[in-house]
């Protein structure tokens, strides 16, 4: 049975991290849902890219409640708009208190501060983000992706390389995030 990953994206998401961290999934063999927050419109994304979510959120959800990993791209728009949805917050701190991995990249670990998850933990995001990770957290500089127990982040469009490899050894194996990375030329070029 492959492992699931859910993509949440809203308006305002970072087309990018996005785009790159559902790819390498999916050549990884793992199941991935790209939900859209407000349904399954095409969203717009921070750079004017359009996606075109599988599945609003409420329907992803309605067919399965939990994933193996939620991930959140970052933009700040869009990480402000998953940091104000109550549907969010309840999916993150019950992701949490199963123990599966909780993902974020760029800005949307200001999620995890507005949701209250992840307390504790070591983390990092796109540097002009980092002063609104509050002292609940350890903050992490210098360091393409910042993994601590179930949570995993990472700066930014130019990690999401690094991001996807990462959430691909924890969701299969060393094996698979070597072949993957191998055939996308990411090293050893």
């Amino acid at each position: 049975m492959s492992k699931s990953a859910l993509v949440i994206i809203a308006q305002g998401s970072e087309e990018m991290e996005t785009v790159i961290t559902v790819d390498m999934l999916r050549r990884a063999g793992v199941s991935v849902t790209m939900a859209g927050l407000d349904g399954n419109s095409p969203v717009l994304c921070s750079r004017q890219v359009t996606l075109v979510p599988d599945k609003s959120l409420a329907d992803a959800l309605a067919e399965k409640p939990q994933y193996d990993a939620v991930i959140l791209p970052g933009g700040l728009e869009g990480s402000d708009r998953l940091s104000k949805s109550d549907v969010v917050g309840t999916l993150l701190k019950e992701h949490e208190g199963s123990g599966k991995i909780i993902a974020a990249i760029c800005a949307a670990p200001t999620a995890f501060v507005a949701h209250g998850v992840g307390k504790g933990k070591k983390i990092t995001s796109y540097p002009t983000t980092k002063d609104k990770i509050t002292s609940d957290y350890t903050y992490i500089e210098g360091e393409r992706v910042v993994i601590d127990g179930n949570f995993v982040t990472s700066r930014g469009p130019g990690t999401a390389y690094w991001f996807g490899l990462s959430l691909i050894e924890l969701l299969t194996d060393k094996e698979k995030a070597a072949q993957v990375e191998k055939g996308m030329i990411i090293t050893g070029y």
